[in-house]
């Protein structure tokens, strides 16, 4: 479902990640839905993200992949700043 890796220098620039937006969030809770897949590089933060049958944590230095169609709710516990790409 979804996928956290640590991120290598070589496979963020084979994604290009460095150029992807960026989007902060502080301290918060919400409810998510993904119209479409979305990757995302960690470059500061602590956060869990759980679903109906699921969950998990991720942070600084990972790379996260969340599949179109899933329905969440996100627990920031450290403002995230993170590099994003939907599609």
């Amino acid at each position: 479902m979804v996928i956290v890796e640590r991120a290598t220098a070589e496979k963020l620039e084979a994604l290009g990640a460095a150029s992807w937006p960026i989007w902060t969030c502080p301290e918060s809770e919400f409810d998510w839905h993904y119209n479409e897949p979305e990757t995302c590089h960690i470059l500061e933060g602590e956060v869990e993200v759980a679903w109906k049958g699921g969950s998990v944590r991720f942070g600084a230095g990972d790379l996260v992949t969340f599949p179109e169609g899933l329905s969440c709710r996100w627990k920031v516990s450290k403002a995230v700043r993170k590099h994003y790409r939907f599609g």
